[in-house]
This record gives structure tokens, C-alpha cells and sequence, in this order.
């Protein structure tokens, strides 16, 4: 072997070496075993355990409603969350490229949600909506306050689209930022110039040229609202009657309330074969979609 080669190859040890080594112990070991223990009865602490091939599978396809409503439920959600997140998310970003005074401030203000922690923020959040707007709505009469926001199916539904889209858009909003600052200016001014309104600007010159972002900020907003569980654990754990119980926590309750892991690893399989195929399928729609400025 040349010197060359030699060297190649130690840079490549050194540097990506310890990254490969971490990403196999840390991901692929845990990865290959989920999908091994998915095909046992093992309820998570005895040491022995029955191999029942994809018996899991058939019992979650057949027999098991609560993970096809959750399932529904999260599907729901994360249509709604995917589309309100990332419209204010824009709107904010789009806002704050005006030349205004307080824009940094503004800016800090809105991301500002996305540094507490889901937990804290569902706890922050059940409070406001069971004692703060009861008394705003005992102050003020306005029915709005006095609904049961975390009483009924389709209020705790809105409820976590809510604190969701309210701790999210932030994020958001600094992706779009950094990517409408990367819009050419003599584009929009040959635009302007050519009698083209405000609204023809946007939709025509400003969201193609943005398009690498909303792949990046759809992508991000499909993974959060599909594993969403910090939130719903707080908010509502599942409730009214687990109406608003995600995939994610169906999949905690399996595994370590029901002490069923083996069942409970076969549903995160499924999940995770779903949620992949569908950021997979949006990632490829969406760049499709990207031009050059």
C-alpha cells in the first residue's frame, strides 16, 4: 500500500471512524434488536422470552383498535400541525424581513417557545387552558374562554394543535428568515419594476426560490407532529376516554404500562416503516418543486 492510500485511509479512521463506531452501537444495534424483540412476547424484565414470528403484527393489523384510533388521531394531527406550523412560521419570518425597529426583538420573542421543554410546556399550557381562560371567560362572558378545552375530543384536539403550532413556528420562522435573506433583491426589483403586484411576488418569485426550506421545515414539522408525545403526555395523557392518545404514547402504554414490549416494539416498527415512507415520499415531492435563483 502507497503512502498515499496510507494516509487516506488513517484520515478516514480518525475522522470518521469514531462517528461510525458511535452511530452502530448507539443506532443500528438498538435498531436490529427492536425489530427482534418485536417478533417475542418479552414484557420487558423476565429473561425469558417466546419467539412468535410476526404474530405481533397480526394481532396490531386484526385485533388491536386502540393503535388504528391512535394512528387516526396522530394522522389528523399532523395534517393540521404540519400546515398551520409552517404557514405562521412563514408569515413570521415574512413579517420580520421588513425593515422594522423592534424585528430583533420580535424575533427572539417567538423562538423563545421553542427552548422549553414539551413537558414543562404541556404543564404550562393545561394550567391556561383549565384555570386561565375559565377565569378570563368568568371575567369577560366570552364563550371562546369558556369552552372545555381539554374536556372534549375535538377541543383537546385544537387545544394540542395550539401549544404545538405556538412552540414550533419559531423554529420555523428562523429557517424561512435565513432563507428569504438568500433571495436575490434584483430579482424582486425587476419584478417590481415589470408591474408585477405584491401577491404575484410571493407567490410566483419568492416561494420557488424559498422551496429548499419548506423541504427542510416540512420534513422537520412531519417527524415532530408524527412522534409527538411530550405534549400529549401533559396536555391531556391521552384524553377524553383516549380520544387524543398519539402513536407514540400507544406505543409507551404497550411497552411499559401493559408490560408488553415485544407488542410494543412491533408497533414502533410499523411507525417508524409509515413515518419514513412518508417524509420519503414528501422530501422527494418537494424538491421536485426547488429552483435556482
Amino acid at each position: 500500500m502507497s503512502r498515499k492510500k496510507l494516509s487516506q485511509w488513517t484520515q478516514q479512521l480518525v475522522f470518521v471512524g469514531p462517528t461510525t463506531i458511535f452511530f452502530v452501537l448507539i443506532v443500528m444495534i438498538p435498531f436490529l434488536l427492536g425489530i427482534y424483540y418485536s417478533m417475542t412476547n418479552w414484557n420487558g424484565v423476565s429473561r425469558d422470552l417466546e419467539f412468535v414470528g410476526l404474530r405481533n403484527y397480526a394481532h396490531i393489523f386484526t385485533a388491536d383498535p386502540d393503535f388504528r384510533n391512535a394512528f387516526w388521531f396522530t394522522v389528523r394531527f399532523t395534517i393540521v400541525a404540519v400546515i398551520l406550523t409552517n404557514l405562521l412560521g412563514f408569515f413570521l419570518a415574512y413579517f420580520l424581513m421588513k425593515p422594522l425597529k423592534s424585528k430583533n426583538v420580535l424575533r427572539t420573542v417567538f423562538f423563545m417557545p421553542n427552548m422549553i421543554g414539551g413537558l414543562l410546556l404541556g404543564f404550562i399550557w393545561q394550567f391556561i387552558f383549565v384555570r386561565g381562560f375559565a377565569a378570563i371567560g368568568q371575567a369577560t362572558g366570552i364563550s371562546f374562554f369558556n369552552l372545555p378545552w381539554l374536556g372534549n375530543e375535538s377541543t383537546a384536539f385544537w387545544g394540542i394543535v395550539i401549544v404545538f403550532v405556538w412552540q414550533y413556528a419559531g423554529y420555523l420562522m428562523v429557517i424561512y428568515i435565513a432563507s428569504l435573506g438568500n433571495v436575490s433583491k434584483d430579482v424582486l426589483e425587476s419584478a417590481s419594476i415589470d408591474g408585477a403586484k405584491p401577491g404575484q411576488v410571493l407567490w410566483k418569485i419568492i416561494i420557488p426560490l424559498v422551496m429548499p426550506a419548506v423541504t427542510v421545515c416540512l420534513f422537520l414539522t412531519l417527524s415532530w407532529s408524527f412522534k409527538m408525545f411530550d405534549l400529549n403526555l401533559a396536555l391531556t395523557n391521552g384524553g377524553p376516554f383516549n380520544a387524543t392518545r398519539s402513536v407514540a404514547l400507544d406505543i409507551y402504554r404497550e411497552a411499559f404500562t401493559n408490560s408488553r414490549l415485544g407488542l410494543g416494539t412491533a408497533k414502533a416498527v410499523i411507525f417508524f416503516a409509515i413515518v419514513a415512507i412518508i417524509t420519503a415520499l414528501q422530501v422527494r415531492a418537494t424538491k421536485n418543486r426547488e429552483v435556482e435563483a
